[in-house]
């Protein structure tokens, strides 16, 4: 036997601040562009009750772990269950489960800060966010911790949503931010463009974006979720966050294929070869770049075992009991 520790969502709400999981995740995408391993999701669906299970991995050996996701989404509860095995990448032997729900947002977000942290250029200080749920939550409190943003611009569909998001971040950022009414005004003249949503068609113009500007687009894990139109995707220099992906899933890059104006050789390098050294990032000031994050066990495994290393630290969570299979299938 042996035991793990079973952290709830509220347990782990505190344990780590945006900059903790930024180190943390920035660590695991240099670790995969060593050679961690690391696959996209695999998706089940069924329609009646529609849903969606979902489930990715990734071992990060430096980091001693391994695991990843397994949620569902949808079906009858109409609702979505995270749920985060967490190994020991020596051992094998089972380290932690967590509920992933509350650190989904921040893992995710400091995926995309990463990726800025790797392509856009070092004097940004402009941000156009398009989006207002809790993903674009978890952007923006990443995001802020590698680049000193004085401008926030933020837009979504909903008024009320964008007045209430700037009106938020106003009072916990340095940066004036505030709504704006249309994603033109978001992403004119930014420096850093981040999407955070749910779209089936492009949220803005590429044709808009000034020479010089990175995008991250994180509403891409579906070859139907097209955030990003074909004009941006043929103006940039394009990273995923893997490789498998571009062609797999990423719905953006998936399109433009489909419409020719790119091939597959558009995919310059996964963001944790250029976080290892192991190819270049952004290699002008003139240069647009995007990064494509569809969400990845590299991140969700870091997550995990920072979370569940301060758990251990601050006395948090709930043993619970495993038995290996040597005992559990002889029963000796």
């Amino acid at each position: 036997m042996t035991d793990a520790l079973f952290l709830t969502s509220s347990d782990v709400t505190e344990l780590a601040t945006p900059a903790d999981y930024v180190d943390a995740v920035r660590d695991g995408y240099r670790q995969r562009g060593e050679g961690a391993p690391a696959q996209p999701r695999s998706k089940f669906f069924r329609s009646e009750p529609a849903g969606m299970l979902t489930s990715y991995a990734a071992v990060l050996p430096d980091t001693g772990a391994m695991g990843g996701y397994m949620y569902s989404a949808g079906f009858g509860a109409e609702d979505a269950w995270f749920m985060t095995p967490l190994f020991d990448a020596e051992s094998g032997e089972p380290l932690a489960l967590l509920d992933g729900a509350s650190m989904n947002p921040f893992k995710t977000g400091a995926a995309g800060a990463v990726g800025v942290d790797a392509l856009a250029r070092e004097d940004t200080d402009t941000l156009g966010i398009i989006g207002t749920g809790a993903q674009a939550r978890g952007q923006l409190w990443a995001t802020a911790t590698v680049r000193e943003f004085t401008d926030v611009r933020v837009y979504s569909p909903t008024p009320e949503s964008r007045e209430a998001f700037a009106a938020d971040f106003d009072d916990r950022l340095e940066a004036d931010v505030r709504a704006v009414d249309s994603s033109e005004a978001a992403v004119t003249g930014a420096d850093v463009v981040v999407t955070a949503t749910t779209a089936s068609e492009p949220v803005f113009d590429g044709a808009a974006l000034e020479p010089g500007t990175h995008v991250t687009a994180m509403g891409q894990y579906n070859p139907e979720k097209r955030e990003l139109d074909t004009t941006t995707i043929e103006r940039a220099t394009y990273v995923p966050d893997l490789r498998e992906r571009a062609t797999f899933d990423a719905g953006s890059f998936i399109a433009a294929l489909e419409d020719g104006v790119v091939t597959e050789d558009h995919v310059h390098a996964e963001l944790g070869e250029i976080v290892a050294g192991e190819a270049p990032g952004r290699t002008s000031d003139d240069e647009i770049t995007v990064f494509d994050s569809g969400g990845t066990g590299i991140e969700t495994v870091a997550g995990a075992h920072l979370l569940y290393e301060r758990a251990l630290e601050e006395g948090v969570g709930t043993e619970i009991e495993f038995a290996p299979a040597s005992e559990a299938l002889t029963g000796e």
